[in-house]
């Protein structure tokens, strides 16, 4: 392999990566928005529609496992729509937000957004950069996540404050080792895959996966710092 190969095929992942997380930031820019618009300028109109029609909640719920399941299936699909596909259910995302932040305090948000952002850039560098192999560490790490998820799913019966304090905490060790994986594993996929495929659609569900880690990762921040003594406005 030359020289020209090379910077060639450097050049083209360094594209794919940055093409990767634009995405993924746009999804969460997108998402901040709406649920911005949804707990600030249009509350009213909010709180009254699901207060009078309950169902909308589980109907955002059920259309965003839906918007996944289709991009993750069907991955050959054109990159307008899974673009489409992300931006749509970063709206969904956003307006679901937008109804549960408002039992939390500015400053817990505030403070759990900019915390899961640095954490986020920081592992998603690290996933990227190290020549550790951190598939070991991610299906461990999805191992540790179905067992979250189970618990979670117990303690609504229980409604016990401490376990969900305590299993944030796990909550975060998760999510990051998912970051990093997750961003180590796309890049390995663009360097086996992508003379094969369509560059952008795997950009697009880099961004959503990454997408995913990233608001969990929030959710578990959000909970700590509120468990840990946040009080609402």
């Amino acid at each position: 392999m030359n020289n020209n190969e090379i910077y060639g095929n450097q050049a083209g992942l360094n594209s794919f990566m940055a093409k990767m997380y634009g995405f993924m930031a746009g999804a969460v820019a997108i998402s901040a928005v709406t649920a911005y618009l949804i707990s600030n300028v249009y509350q009213v109109q909010a709180l009254t529609f699901f207060a009078n029609n309950r169902w909308a909640v589980w109907g955002i719920l059920i259309l965003q496992v839906v918007l996944v399941m289709s991009m993750s299936f069907k991955a050959d699909r054109s990159p307008a729509m899974s673009l489409t596909g992300l931006g749509l259910y970063s709206v969904l995302e956003g307006l679901f937000f937008g109804l549960i932040v408002q039992v939390y305090s500015s400053q817990d948000v505030t403070m759990a957004f900019v915390s899961a952002t640095v954490m986020f850039t920081v592992l998603a560098l690290m996933g990227t950069n190290t020549k550790k192999d951190l598939s070991g560490i991610g299906r461990q790490a999805m191992a540790a996540l179905i067992a979250l998820i189970i618990v979670m799913i117990i303690n609504i019966f229980l409604k016990s404050s401490i376990i969900t304090l305590a299993f944030s905490f796990i909550g975060v060790i998760i999510f990051a080792a998912l970051i990093a994986w997750d961003s180590q594993r796309f890049r390995q996929m663009y360097i086996q895959y992508g003379n094969q495929i369509n560059v952008t659609n795997l950009a697009i569900m880099g961004a959503l996966q990454l997408y995913l880690d990233f608001v969990n990762l929030f959710i578990q921040l959000l909970n700590i710092f509120t468990g840990l003594g946040g009080n609402k406005d």
